[in-house]
């Protein structure tokens, strides 16, 4: 009968896996990747918290496709706490945690790319059925989205917690990989194939998904009288969403690669000289999709841009109002709430018309 060692700390695994964790994260490296690392995960819980208001905030994003776009930025702000756990938990730090705190740090990085993928699974289907119609939107009722985004991540919590459930090496140390000390190499086989095949499904499905929306779109185009730029909006959500997809894909392929040559014992493959580069790149995924987001939709980069801008001038109307009159503050326009609310007005504090209604009683 095998013996279990559920009471040893992680120095015990890593000395018998012979993973060094000392040499590599010390020195002018370790500086790098600490740096790197902490401003990634500021841009990450800045830009994602400002998508998610986005979407809460402006109407025009009260639709399935972006109520799970939204769940796909609070999936980057979770990995965005992933790593920041993983900073104060890694390096020669690392031979010092308990098993359960391990399980704990690796379990927040494996449930935040379960639900990215599970996310961009969905949005997958939603798109799908929205295309089929040749609609921009999907009937899927507010009750239906919020099942999806709660067995989203109901499915990342389990796929997190499926090592601490069990599929380790805590009894059987011969079988623990060199990366992860107390997974076993038959868990990290199983989810790097898994997430690989995934990969490989999506992609060509959105390929499909893209080339009929194109194909559609330019048939309907000679016979319709609508206008051009409604006619290519399902293109161009189609190609924001190949666009995360093939982010996703190019940020976290080689580390699930790595992961894979892990668990097939490959000894002569120099994985331990990569993998914290690899997972810096994991990283850049969730800071790009917020970039992405802004870049390819106009909506919401001006939204996003408005909010920032209120807020910036709701602090500057704080300043000025200890200095002048309220009476002065108060003068506005009835119309004034319609131009805020449609974001064509220009130079007016966002406040304005709360303010004016202040005035008028």
């Amino acid at each position: 009968m095998n013996e279990c060692y559920y009471d040893k700390r992680m120095d015990f695994f890593y000395n018998k896996t012979n993973t060094d964790t000392v040499d590599e994260w010390t020195g002018p490296k370790l500086i790098v990747v600490l740096c790197f690392g902490t401003f990634f995960c500021l841009f990450i819980f800045i830009s994602n918290s400002l998508v998610i208001a986005a979407v809460v905030k402006n109407k025009r994003f009260h639709f399935p496709f972006y109520y799970l776009l939204a769940n796909l930025a609070a999936a980057d702000f979770f990995a965005g706490i992933a790593y920041v756990f993983l900073m104060f938990n890694t390096g020669p730090v690392s031979k010092t945690l308990t098993v359960n705190r391990w399980f704990l740090r690796q379990g927040l990085l494996d449930t935040s790319l379960t639900a990215s993928l599970v996310n961009l699974l969905v949005i997958a289907v939603e798109r799908h059925m929205s295309i089929m119609r040749m609609k921009i939107h999907s009937n899927l009722t507010k009750k239906r989205v919020t099942f999806l985004i709660i067995s989203i991540w109901a499915i990342a919590i389990f796929m997190g917690a499926v090592p601490t459930l069990g599929w380790n090496c805590l009894c059987d140390i011969t079988a623990c990989s060199s990366l992860a000390p107390i997974y076993s190499r038959s868990y990290l086989v199983f989810w790097s194939i898994l997430n690989l095949v995934v990969f490989f499904i999506m992609v060509v499905v959105y390929i499909r998904i893209y080339m009929y929306v194109q194909r559609k779109t330019n048939v309907l185009s000679s016979h319709t009288s609508g206008s051009i730029s409604r006619r290519r909006t399902p293109v161009k959500l189609m190609k924001t969403v190949m666009t995360l997809l093939g982010a996703f894909v190019v940020c976290w392929t080689p580390g699930l690669v790595v992961l894979l040559l892990d668990g097939l014992n490959c000894t002569y493959c120099g994985i331990q000289n990569v993998k914290r580069w690899f997972l810096l790149l994991a990283l850049l995924n969730s800071v790009m999709n917020p970039i992405i987001y802004s870049y390819k939709d106009d909506e919401m980069w001006s939204t996003m841009k408005r909010m920032i801008c209120c807020s910036s001038e709701d602090k500057s109307q704080d300043r000025r109002s200890s200095r002048i009159p309220s009476t002065v503050l108060c003068r506005s326009t009835d119309t004034s709430g319609h131009y805020i609310e449609d974001g064509i007005i220009q130079g007016t504090i966002c406040g304005k018309g709360d303010l004016g209604d202040k005035g008028n009683s």
